[in-house]
């Protein structure tokens, strides 16, 4: 029996070879061979449907047949009039209901030319088809129109839409209607768009952009066109200091404010897999050397915040918000599996233009990342476009990849304020703000109530435990001023407070730290969105354990202030058991309590935390009910209700100088959350002030400083406000990391009170480095570095 499954029969724009061959060159002279552009449409329509799978087993089966479904009601339901082509598509002053009624048509044109939906060929959808082209282009997408609402409908959306429309449908399409649209496309996406890498034509935006000119270039048969797309994708490649783009230490920024790895990310390398794709082996072939910046990307950029299939909602901004919209008539649920699963279908794509190691790696990594993804398999994701399907179907049955394990290590994102964590059994993200990050991305009614984001949120996934925490309707149901991990004034805020596009951005610039790549000390200068609460929080990342300190907590917004220790979702119905202090707690919905501190508590299925004090400790059991609708107007208006058990410090109204410093053990169980508890000299907390904050564990011979200002903590001393992280190593030596997370510093000396016998290596920042009984090292100029940590080894005297 021959396996449905076998590479042969992917071979295809997935597949990396059946499609490019026969490419043709240019002509001598340099203009394109007569069939190149034919041959080009083939390829984007390849790259676009897919080719090979096999339709007739599952889940593609299946798929097409809802496809068909779906474009069949479509068909019956349109309805022709002035600015609508749907009745619930009424676009008269909403643009974005245009985008959506041109996404209808090319879902049906899917339907009319795909094999298995029932309507392959068929003549009723063919003429709905070119009927409903034919309405928009005449009642509102054509040459001479104004455009009204939000540009991206008419820049991106619908003219992607409309050129994949063509191409799908090309030999059906009249040629003056193919020149209509290409008009159309012209005259709302003109070369001008290109011309400055600025305002809406930077990162992920021009990528998009360049996928719309470049095929209207293949529709229209317009070399210039497919030249200028290939040109202007030059500006996206380079490493950025500022703004959007990719940045050296793997952030990546959209819409200058906002960390966006997972979503805008996501566009960016799956719009630059299409086009490379389409661009392969013809007279317009990106070759620029940068484009090497994107490939490096995929492991220093979205691998860490990919976990068991999932992509970190640290850095998908405002679509944290849309778990189910309004217009899907399916009811399809978004959530951060199924924006992860489009980050591994586009890794597939960028990989059939990366070297053959590259590949085999990125394949060995999705694998893997599929394999562990119990929770929402990728194969079951309604949300997949079929040809993406059939990139990870084809890998998943590939024998000759291994799946890839999780990593371990620490990554420090220093220009997009954000930080994961990676040990055998979990993972966990940190969200900061900052001058250069802001809290929280609203904008296009999206996201009204993320406000407290980017205040210390801490998220955590088990390997086996807790992949659906933040799945499971936890945006719409969580209490948003009880985000895990933040530090919050209780001051009630109105939806989308901060203003839109990332523009509530914190006073604040002593944000970010220190890592040797396994563990880190990392801190905030915390200030509160709309509100005169300020902190200094760290978090020092270990083996088995986040230490988190908190000091210097005031306020005077005579309102409570807390500090949120965790908030777990629990589902619809979950009863886990909590543990305080060795007593298992009530399991009732309602149920409160405070427990003094030091103290320790279990919530069983999780992990453990130890408090250690000076603050008293509260827990909470509660159902929750809400609405997609109340955080994203474009979302559904079912009522969902999940169960969370909340743990916090309350600081009271307006506190002075609160604090608190507690131990989060993903995985513990109870017995080992109380041992590490009893285990009171297994952590040494150096200081926890408004001036340092600090702790060492002897036994993983770590030792970590953030120091707000000048002073001396334990065996470190610094000139100025920085990050110190030391390690020392079984081999006889230690790795010092140190940086300035404020970029303010013209000089720095750090001294570390430990007998050194000589620096093994430094880098160029270190003017001067003196070993002998203790290591004094002069650093120059800081400003220049981006917060990075300079790292200085030596051996131990």
């Amino acid at each position: 029996m021959t396996d449905p499954w076998s590479r042969r029969a992917f071979l295809s724009t997935a597949g990396g070879g059946a499609l490019w061959l026969g490419v043709p060159r240019a002509r001598a002279g340099g203009e394109p061979a007569a069939d190149t552009y034919e041959t080009m449409r083939t390829v984007w329509r390849g790259l676009y449907l897919g080719a090979g799978f096999p339709s007739t087993a599952e889940p593609f089966r299946s798929r097409l047949a809802e496809l068909g479904e779906q474009a069949e009601g479509w068909r019956a339901a349109m309805s022709p009039a002035p600015r609508t082509l749907w009745p619930d598509l009424g676009f008269a002053t909403d643009p974005e209901k245009m985008m959506q009624s041109y996404y209808r048509l090319r879902t049906m044109a899917e339907a009319y030319v795909r094999p298995g939906t029932a309507h392959t060929g068929e003549a009723a959808m063919r003429t709905a088809l070119l009927t409903g082209l034919d309405h928009l282009y005449t009642d509102v997408y054509h040459a001479g129109q104004l455009p009204y609402g939000n540009w991206y409908c008419w820049q991106i959306g619908a003219p992607q839409a409309l050129l994949d429309l063509c191409v799908l449908l090309q030999t059906d399409l009249p040629t003056a209607r193919l020149a209509d649209y290409c008009a159309a496309v012209d005259h709302f996406v003109p070369d001008s768009v290109v011309a400055s890498y600025s305002g809406t034509s930077t990162g992920a935006n021009r990528v998009d952009l360049c996928r719309v000119l470049a095929l209207r270039g293949v529709v229209g048969a317009d070399a210039a066109k497919i030249s200028l797309a290939r040109d202007a994708l030059a500006p996206v490649f380079p490493y950025v200091s500022s703004g959007d783009g990719l940045y050296r230490d793997g952030s990546f920024v959209q819409h200058t404010w906002v960390p966006y790895t997972g979503t805008y990310g996501a566009v960016l390398l799956g719009g630059l897999g299409m086009l490379f794709a389409l661009l392969r082996k013809t007279p317009w072939e990106v070759t620029d050397p940068n484009a090497q910046i994107v490939f490096d990307a995929v492991e220093r950029a979205w691998a860490p915040f990919l976990f068991n299939g999932l992509v970190m909602d640290a850095v998908s901004g405002r679509a944290v918000s849309r778990g189910v919209p309004e217009l899907d008539a399916r009811r399809v649920q978004q959530d951060d599996h199924t924006r992860g699963h489009a980050v591994l279908a586009g890794i597939l794509l960028l990989a059939e233009g990366a070297s053959s190691a590259e590949r085999a790696r990125w394949r060995g990594l999705v694998k893997g990342w599929m394999a562990r993804d119990y929770y929402s398999p990728p194969m079951d994701d309604q949300t997949l476009q079929l040809s993406a399907l059939a990139r990870l179907a084809e890998v998943r049955a590939d024998t000759g990849v291994a799946g890839l394990p999780e990593p371990v290590g620490h990554r420090l994102f220093a220009s997009m304020d954000r930080a994961t964590h990676r040990r055998p059994g979990w993972a966990a993200a940190l969200s900061m703000a900052s001058k250069r990050i802001a809290h929280y991305e609203t904008g296009n009614g999206e996201n009204l109530r993320g406000w407290h984001t980017g205040s210390g949120m801490l998220a955590w996934w088990g390997a086996g435990y807790g992949n659906g925490q933040y799945s499971d309707a936890f945006w719409p149901t969580v209490d948003p001023y009880r985000l895990p991990g933040t530090t919050v004034s209780r001051l009630v805020l109105a939806d989308g407070a901060g203003g839109d596009w990332g523009a509530s951005r914190p006073d604040a610039v002593w944000v970010g730290g220190t890592t040797d790549g396994e563990f880190a000390s990392v801190g905030q200068h915390l200030r509160g969105l709309g509100s005169t609460m300020t902190a200094r929080k760290s978090w020092f990342f270990l083996a088995d354990t986040i230490v988190c300190l908190g000091a210097g907590i005031r306020s005077t917004d005579g309102v409570p202030v807390e500090s949120v220790i965790d908030n777990r979702n629990l589902g619809a119905a979950g009863t886990h058991a909590l543990t305080v202090g060795g007593t298992v707690q009530p399991a009732a919905l309602g149920w409160s309590a405070s427990f003094p501190s030091p103290g320790w508590a279990h919530l069983a299925g999780f992990g453990g935390y130890v408090m250690s004090g000076p603050a008293a400790f509260k827990v909470l059991r509660e159902a929750r009910t809400g609405r997609w609708s109340d955080i994203n107007r474009a979302g559904t208006t079912t009522a969902l209700t999940r169960r969370y058990l909340s743990i916090w410090y309350d600081h009271g109204t307006d506190p002075v100088a609160a604090g608190y410093v507690h131990q989060m053990l993903p995985g513990a169980t109870a017995a080992q959350t109380a041992a590490r508890a009893a285990s009171v000299s297994w952590l040494r907390v150096l200081a926890n002030t408004e001036a340092a904050q600090g702790v060492s564990v002897e036994s993983l011979g770590f030792t970590g400083v953030n120091f707000w200002q000048a002073g001396t903590v334990g065996v470190l001393e610094a000139s100025a406000a920085c990050s110190v992280t030391v390690r020392e190593r079984p081999d006889g030596t230690a790795l010092l990391s140190v940086a300035d997370p404020a970029r303010a510093l013209a000089a720095l000396t750090v001294v570390w009170n430990r007998p050194v016998a000589a620096v093994v290596s430094r880098p160029p920042s270190v003017v001067t480095a003196e070993p002998g009984t203790r290591l004094r090292l002069a650093f120059g100029n800081l400003t220049g570095a981006a917060g990075a940590g300079q790292e200085v080894v030596v051996r131990l005297g």
